[in-house]
């Protein structure tokens, strides 16, 4: 018996790596299914009898992923600020955004497991959007300022670094192959802190001016830019990171968003 085709839902605007994914899904025979998150979760019963899987924002996947039962696996919000020091080289905490009002120094914030806070240097908490514009509850990542000198992103799958490559140098967009160095230190963060993460995800790591390797952050891979890296088996991590959940690890339950 002939197994129905898997099916790729993307939103109606593509990045670049999502063009990509999309070219390396359909060489592998997957069904590609792209509009808005709206048409999507209308016309569900259309897509039933297959696995269906996903990439795309926090926005689009949270209507879209409950309606065609893709479990949307991501990093525990408070995974960076549990790191150990040695592996983040700042003071990283997780907090409601109200605590973080009270701060009286330039921080580093961000949500953490989407773009609802802008993540970005703030002079100190009286510039965060307030009370008015977002839940005091909302829990927030507040870092330490670390300039990096080099980024890289790199995709994981079942505990081990799949393919990765850079993606900024100094700030500004830049890509390139990966680092030695970075996928040597990437295995120290998965050896002292893979079993804190979901089987698929990105991680970001780089180096600062002083030579020093930190953990910027972990990302969901389904909502993750693959830039250089080996789109083959950076589509690997996405389709588990967003797929049938049915199909979920027991493992994997204590990470659905």
């Amino acid at each position: 018996m002939t197994r129905p085709p898997r099916t790729l839902v993307l939103p109606p605007r593509l990045t670049s790596s999502a063009r990509t994914l999309r070219a390396t899904a359909l060489r592998r025979g997957l069904r590609i299914v792209e509009a808005t998150a709206s048409a999507v979760a209308e016309s569900a019963s259309e897509l039933e009898g297959g696995a269906v899987h996903l990439h795309a924002g926090p926005s689009f996947a949270d209507v879209v992923a409950p309606t065609l039962g893709i479990a949307l696996l991501e990093a525990p919000a408070d995974w960076l600020a549990l790191l150990p020091r040695a592996l983040t080289r700042r003071d990283v905490r997780a907090m409601p955004i109200g605590d973080a009002y009270r701060l009286r120094r330039p921080a580093f914030v961000k949500s953490p497991n989407d773009k609802s806070i802008s993540a970005l240097v703030y002079a100190d908490g009286s510039r965060l959007p307030g009370p008015d514009a977002v839940d005091p509850a909302t829990v927030v990542l507040v870092s330490d300022v670390m300039t990096f000198a080099v980024e890289y992103r790199l995709h994981v799958l079942d505990g081990a670094v799949r393919t990765a490559g850079q993606y900024a140098e100094a700030g500004r967009l830049r890509l390139g192959p990966p680092d030695g160095d970075a996928l040597a230190f990437g295995r120290d963060v998965l050896a002292a802190a893979g079993a804190s993460l979901p089987s698929a995800i990105v991680v970001d790591v780089g180096r600062d001016d002083e030579g020093r390797w930190a953990v910027i952050e972990a990302n969901a891979a389904w909502a993750s830019g693959c830039y250089l890296a080996d789109s083959e088996r950076a589509l690997d991590t996405v389709l588990r990171a967003a797929g049938p959940a049915a199909d979920l690890s027991p493992r994997d339950r204590a990470f659905v968003r």
